[in-house]
Formats: C-alpha cells, sequence, structure tokens
C-alpha cells in the first residue's frame, strides 16, 4: 500500500498573509496562519470551543494570489501537504524544526455572490476576482 500525505482546512487567516521571495530562485512566498475551530464537551457537560492554528505556506503564482486576495479574517478552504523542514538557529546555535502545510489547492469561501470559487496554482481567472469582506469580522475565532 501507498502512502498518503495530505492536510485539508477549512479555516481563517489570523493576520494578513507574509509575502516574500526564496532566496537562491526568487520564487514568490506566502505564509498563512489559519485558525480552526472544534467543539467539545468538557468533563461539566457544556460545550467548549478549542483554537487550533495551523502554520500554511505557498509558493509560486498560488503565494502571489492568496497575498492579492486574502486578509486576516478572511475564510478559506485549502489542501495540501505536510513538511518539516530544519535550520541551525543563529543564537543558540541549535537545530530547530518546524512543520507547515504546503498549499497546493484552495478555495475561495468569502465572495461576493455568497457561494465558493475553487483555485490552484495553475488557474489565471483570478485577476478580477473580488472578495467581500464586509463581515468577516464576526466569525473571527480570536
Amino acid at each position: 500500500m501507498g502512502n498518503v500525505n495530505k492536510v485539508i482546512l477549512l479555516g481563517r487567516l489570523g493576520a494578513d498573509p507574509d509575502t516574500g521571495v526564496t532566496a537562491a530562485q526568487k520564487i514568490p512566498t506566502a505564509t498563512l496562519r489559519i485558525a480552526t475551530n472544534s467543539r467539545f464537551k468538557n468533563q461539566s457537560g457544556d460545550w467548549e470551543d478549542r483554537t487550533s492554528w495551523h502554520r500554511c505556506v505557498a509558493f509560486g503564482r498560488t503565494a502571489e494570489n492568496l497575498s492579492k486576495y486574502f486578509k486576516k479574517g478572511s475564510q478559506i478552504y485549502l489542501e495540501g501537504r505536510l513538511e518539516t523542514r530544519s535550520w541551525d538557529d543563529e543564537n543558540s546555535g541549535q537545530k530547530r524544526y518546524i512543520t507547515e502545510v504546503v498549499i497546493n489547492n484552495f478555495e475561495f469561501i468569502d465572495s461576493k455572490s455568497g457561494g465558493t470559487s475553487q483555485a490552484n496554482s495553475d488557474d489565471s481567472f483570478l485577476d478580477d476576482f473580488e472578495i467581500d469582506n464586509s463581515s468577516k469580522d464576526d466569525d473571527v475565532p480570536f
């Protein structure tokens, strides 16, 4: 049997996408913090909400589109894979690790028509797409 590395998230951005470029090849990048909520009953039988934060990264055209159309509070559906990378901390010299979701597909959830629109790194229709963020702050989990 083969291996599967797939992540699916539906959540809201905790901040505007952080943009940049890769050092070697100057490929556009976007880093996003996505908040997702889960609901559970605690020991006393009351419902509680728990917010989890996910670090997500995109490259190339996907990064450009995410940076252009998404802001803090925007709702997003995304698909990607988990990837762990490491680096040496400049201050302590210790090896550090981080696990991120590398985005390869996403969908707009907040749209003017109230529906969803699908996008991935090959889509070019996004240049004229507009997002309605008028009610985004009502549902932000923080």
